[in-house]
């Protein structure tokens, strides 16, 4: 049963949705990084596990969940928790690595809705995966949030960041490593609720700056 860590930070609105959207097989572990609007209430009573990460950062809730996931050896997902992504890809992502093709699959971010990707979002992920490409010689068209690996290897990446750098320095990590790395194509919608990172200019900025920090 894969595990699909969930990294949110007040995403009361769009967690019923999304939980109820979970296919099955797949067990979702909701990462409260300090919510004040319920949050991990909702996430509770919609069936997830739920691990509290009061140290904020995207990254320090992304390695909490992969602290708690099991077993050690088991294929775990990653997908934000704010409604863009959607739970039904999830099985096409994990596949690659559950049937042993691949070591880590990223979901590459296909808009269903213009809207759904700003175009400062999209200028700032164009210049990191052209990066990314020139550093794996890989032909990467997005750093997607919803990707899968198994637990026990991508904790013993090592990774060290615990902002925004936590998704670009894993993959720099295990391909570095070795590692067999793929890319499926996945829905991207239209954030539910307000944005705090990608949906404004500010928090694209913070976490380009994180990213770049990594590749440093």
């Amino acid at each position: 049963m894969p595990d699909v860590i969930i990294p949110v930070l007040d995403e009361a609105l769009a967690l019923p949705a999304l939980l109820a959207a979970m296919p099955g097989g797949f067990r979702p572990i909701v990462v409260d990084n300090g919510s004040s609007d319920g949050s991990a209430a909702i996430a509770e009573a919609g069936g997830a596990v739920v691990v509290l990460e009061p140290v904020r950062g995207f990254g320090a809730a992304c390695f909490a969940g992969l602290v708690a996931a099991a077993p050690a050896d088991g294929v775990v997902c990653f997908m934000d928790g704010d409604g863009s992504l959607d739970p039904a890809d999830l099985p096409a992502v994990a596949a690659p690595v559950l049937d042993g093709r691949a070591d880590l699959v990223l979901g590459a971010r296909r808009p269903v809705d213009r809207r759904a990707w700003p175009a400062h979002a999209r200028l700032g992920n164009a210049v990191l995966a052209r990066e990314l490409r020139r550093r794996t010689g890989r032909p990467w068209s997005d750093l997607g949030p919803m990707r899968a690996g198994r637990a026990g290897p991508l904790l013993a990446l090592g990774i060290t960041d615990r902002r925004f750098g936590w998704p670009l320095e894993m993959v720099l990590r295990a391909a570095q490593a070795g590692w067999r790395l793929a890319e499926v194509p996945v829905a991207y919608h239209r954030r539910t609720g307000r944005s705090k990172v990608t949906g404004t200019v500010r928090g694209t900025a913070r976490t380009v700056s994180d990213m770049r920090r990594a590749l440093r």
